[in-house]
């Protein structure tokens, strides 16, 4: 059979690997895989600040749909399409579009309230026209079908894959902490910061991976704090690592922890899951499908309530206190580790969806 072909419309910065985010990341690599389920993959990079582009953006945007012929299947990334219905909506009766939704645009965290409910306005508006949204995780679809209004036929699920990777040798086993997640409002570093500051008679270092360039007052912010709290020399703001420099900064760590305040699953929980590496994160989103179980039953991880340092501190003092505790949790992960799923689970999951868009008619040899 002949590969279909899909047009995939993403934001200008996949292309760029020094600027990796999971939606970007999860991008690239359904490009990769998709050929594989029958799905040519064409590439078109759109830059602007999406999801509130500027005009020239915007024109962008408008003509690299337009220019698409009828009956064109067309996947859009959330972060493109959401925030601009009134370029999306209309092409809805000529082209076959479906949505990938990484994260909600309302649930991005600080915005100012009137920025947040407008986002959340065009991003109804433009899912309820488009006959297929994808999602993340089962917890990110079931919010979309009721936060929106969705029909739940039309709202399907391609959970991230997992490379498995070389199991992680740690440090000492307990005090290498490992945080991967841009540094943002959302990803909570200062509620990591506020926790790490009460256990400061325990023997930890704790190294935080990610861009530093979303949000530079919240970067300058967490600074004071980390400096506030005496703790320069043991909380490192490491910014962006790829490649073999964040492959090397994860084999040294012993524990993955994560504070986000809004999360669709959590593909850094996966990824320290693929080394074997245990989880302290909190129970927001789709964060307890990424922790998961292991086969056998076992938690590789340990979710605490969101708004609450206090309880993020007590597990670490568990995880340093308790030997058995650790036993545990590193058997658990181990376990998850053998047991995730790869990325051609999450490409055959979209090539579904696309083969199911409205007037998909897939040429067959001869």
């Amino acid at each position: 059979m002949a590969l279909r072909q899909v047009h995939f419309v993403m934001p200008g910065g996949v292309a760029d690997p020094a600027a990796p985010s999971g939606g970007n990341a999860y991008d690239r690599r359904i490009c990769l895989d998709l050929p594989g389920f029958g799905w040519q993959v064409r590439r078109h990079l759109v830059d602007g600040a999406w999801p509130r582009p500027d005009e020239q953006a915007r024109r962008e945007l408008a003509r690299v749909l337009r220019e698409l012929p009828d009956g064109t299947a067309v996947l859009l990334d959330g972060l493109v399409a959401c925030g601009v219905p009134e370029i999306i909506v209309p092409e809805t009766a000529r082209l076959r579009l479906a949505v990938l939704v990484h994260l909600p645009l309302g649930d991005e965290t600080g915005l100012a309230p009137h920025i947040a409910a407008d986002l959340d306005a065009r991003e109804r508006d433009v899912l309820r026209a488009v006959p297929a949204v994808i999602a993340t995780s089962d917890w990110a679809v079931r919010r979309l079908v009721s936060h929106h209004g969705l029909a739940p036929d039309r709202v399907h699920v391609a959970a991230p894959g997992a490379d498995i990777a070389p199991l992680a040798p740690g440090t000492d086993g307990v005090s290498r902490l490992l945080c991967v997640a841009a540094v943002t409002p959302r990803k909570g570093q200062h509620r990591l910061v506020e926790a790490l500051a009460t256990v400061t008679d325990l023997p930890w270092t704790c190294v935080c991976v990610g861009g530093l360039d979303h949000d530079p007052d919240y970067v300058a912010g967490l600074r004071r704090l980390i400096a506030s709290h005496g703790l320069n020399d043991r909380v490192e703001l490491a910014g962006p690592r790829t490649g073999a420099d964040l492959d090397a900064t994860w084999a040294t760590a012993d524990l993955m922890v994560l504070a986000s305040y809004a999360e669709t699953y959590g593909m850094a929980v996966t990824e320290a899951l693929a080394r074997g590496i245990p989880v302290l994160a909190t129970d927001v989103g789709g964060l307890p499908e990424a922790v998961g179980r292991a086969p056998d039953g076992g938690v590789p991880g340990i979710l605490v309530p969101p708004e609450d340092p206090a309880a993020l501190a007590a597990e670490l003092r568990g995880w340093f206190g308790e030997a058995d505790v650790r036993r545990r949790l590193k058997a658990a992960a181990r376990a998850r580790r053998a047991a995730l799923a790869g990325w051609a689970t999450t490409a055959q999951s979209l090539a579904a969806v696309l083969g199911r868009l409205p007037g998909d008619e897939p040429r067959r040899a001869a």
